[in-house]
């Protein structure tokens, strides 16, 4: 027999024996979550705080890599084309996961090129304005748009994501001028709004929660169908004044598609046990969020949902990116 074919079988037999052992050591090494924008987002403060839980149950240690750029189209496609092994996974925004596809026909990225994990969070977003704008509520902040003869200033955390199709729909909705400022994510975002130069980021509450508590930026809507417990002066779109405005972005944990399902199910049973804990869940709702579980068939059936309901608005409202 060709010795050729013999060697040929004889690794096929080596990796299929091999996979049960590598399921049950794994992980055998450190897990890197990788998030798509800058640190000091959400994204990036929920992939701390499940890094943290998750490398603490796994006995390994998890990093995380802020791949910022490109509205999260960068991080996105390194994990799409990581090794399907579990040590690289993705922290993923829902803006950047269910609009991105219908804002950028050219990615190299789709949501069937991963495998999901779970659902972690859902955050209603919060209108948060400079502190030295002019105004002190909603209405206000829409009067000295329409009047000001500059219109408002909005920011986002890129092209595309949630946040920037947030600003273009209240600027819709209320009747005033916007222009979009996009950045590389939160963190940077919520130093200028600080400063006073970009006016305006419509934003999960993590990212700026601790700002508003500390008066250096002023909260005006929460985009929710009820109050926040952790901003209960802050009123809701509807109470403000704009009935019908309501936004909310999620975060989920993915891996590379293919990735064995032995491991997925390791991993998401970790993650639901943090994020069903009351520790965790209180931490999320001290940031102004919610936390919330979804496995896998589940979160892959949101998924498709959320994708075509993106799209959709995207069509309907002609938005596109700068």
């Amino acid at each position: 027999m060709n010795t050729a074919y013999l060697a040929s079988l004889a690794a096929i037999a080596s990796s299929i024996c091999a996979s049960p052992a590598q399921a049950d050591t794994y992980p055998s090494k450190p897990i890197t979550i990788v998030v798509p924008s800058a640190a000091a987002g959400s994204t990036d403060i929920m992939a701390r705080m499940i890094g943290d839980q998750l490398g603490k149950a796994l006995g390994q240690s998890v990093i995380v890599d802020n791949k910022p750029g490109a509205s999260g189209n960068i991080g996105t496609e390194a994990v799409a084309r990581a090794a399907p092994d579990g040590y690289t996974l993705l922290m993923q925004y829902s803006g950047y996961h269910v609009g991105n596809p219908a804002l950028f026909p050219q990615i190299r990225w789709k949501t069937s090129d991963f495998a999901p994990i779970a659902l972690v969070m859902r955050a209603p977003h919060v209108i948060a304005v400079s502190g030295t704008l002019p105004a002190t509520n909603l209405k206000e902040l829409i009067s000295n748009g329409q009047k000001n003869g500059k219109g408002l200033f909005f920011a986002s955390s890129g092209n595309g994501s949630i946040q920037h199709i947030a600003g273009e729909m209240f600027a819709r909705q209320a009747k005033v001028q916007a222009t979009h400022v996009p950045y590389k994510g939160a963190g940077p975002v919520v130093t200028d709004l600080i400063s006073g130069q970009v006016d305006m980021f419509i934003t999960t509450p993590p990212s700026v929660i601790g700002q508003v508590q500390a008066g250096k930026i002023k909260a005006m809507a929460y985009a929710g169908p009820k109050r926040h417990p952790s901003m209960p002066t802050v009123p809701t779109t509807a109470e403000a004044g704009l009935p019908g405005y309501e936004v909310e972005s999620w975060f989920a944990l993915f891996a590379p598609a293919k990735t064995p399902p032995e491991v997925v199910a390791r991993l998401t049973a970790q993650v639901k046990t943090i994020v069903e804990s009351e520790a965790f869940r209180k931490k999320v709702e001290d940031q102004g969020a919610f936390a919330a579980y979804m496995d896998p068939p589940a979160l892959g059936k949101f998924v498709d949902q959320e994708t075509a309901l993106w799209a959709k608005v995207i069509k309907d409202g002609n938005i596109k990116p700068d």
